[in-house]
């Protein structure tokens, strides 16, 4: 049987990517986002994630036109830079309800017809959410709250028959930099320097960093498995870091990220 696919946020960059190749294997798909993709493989239905009533709409049209759901893929995010001293309350407001609420709400809309169908939730987070960089606070914040949201509704919903997984993935070049929202720098007087320092070393990164498409082959092949991991990252050098995470000194590696972040 074709198996139905949601993505939330898969208008652009690494939802798009991971829609594309899921087309290309024949599941049949849906963008839940603001924005329709320009692929018209793709099934799309308007949906803000910070909005629980859009979230609702949305996958009761995808039960409406499918009478089942298989999978949903949390990919919606935004990116905000900057000192929290200075973030405005609405973008601080915006990132908690599309990072973090907006992956708690859709999980729970779609669990009543994942536990039908014996399906499985791709939450993502990042691994900014276990390398905390400075000046991307909000950022980390949410993320982590991804992560750990993942591993306590994995135990949750097991005996269900539902399965979890949380891709932490690191840079990806994608318009995901140039989209984030960066905080008033005219009234920043203290940090200004810095922040400028740090985040064009981090969007240095992220434009150096890996393809949407090597994220996209990743979600693709865990959410053919039976028994997929808790989290799972992609590359090796962002494996690595986590294993030196298990290892190394939490102090230590914080201090790190100031040398090359925060300083």
């Amino acid at each position: 049987m074709n198996k139905v696919i949601a993505i939330t946020g898969a208008s652009s960059g690494i939802g798009l990517a991971i829609a594309q190749m899921l087309v290309e294997k024949k599941y049949t798909v849906y963008c839940l986002a603001r924005n329709k993709p320009t692929d018209e493989r793709i099934n799309f239905i308007y949906c803000d994630v910070s909005n629980r009533d859009t979230i609702e709409f949305s996958i009761s049209q995808i039960i409406e036109e499918q009478g089942r759901l298989d999978c949903i893929v949390n990919n919606a995010g935004v990116g905000i830079s900057g000192p929290v001293e200075y973030e405005p309350a609405d973008d601080i407001e915006r990132i908690i309800n599309v990072n973090l609420l907006g992956v708690v709400n859709s999980s729970a809309v779609a669990l009543p017809h994942l536990r039908e169908s014996k399906g499985m939730i791709v939450n993502i987070s990042s691994v900014a959410s276990e390398y905390p960089i400075p000046f991307q606070a909000l950022y980390t914040a949410t993320k982590a709250g991804v992560k750990g949201f993942s591993l306590a509704l994995k135990n949750e919903v097991r005996p269900l028959g539902v399965r979890v997984t949380c891709l932490l993935p690191g840079d990806v070049k994608t318009d995901f930099t140039k989209n984030r929202v960066k905080a008033n720098e005219e009234q920043d007087t203290v940090y200004r320097e810095r922040v400028e320092r740090s985040v064009a070393r981090m969007e240095k990164d992220e434009q150096n960093g890996m393809s949407p498409w090597d994220i996209a082959a990743a979600v693709c092949k865990v959410i053919e498995k039976k028994n997929p991991p808790a989290t799972f990252t992609v590359g090796a050098q962002y494996k690595l870091l986590r294993f030196l995470k298990r290892i190394l000194p939490e102090k230590f590696i914080n201090y790190i990220l100031f040398k090359m972040y925060g300083k």
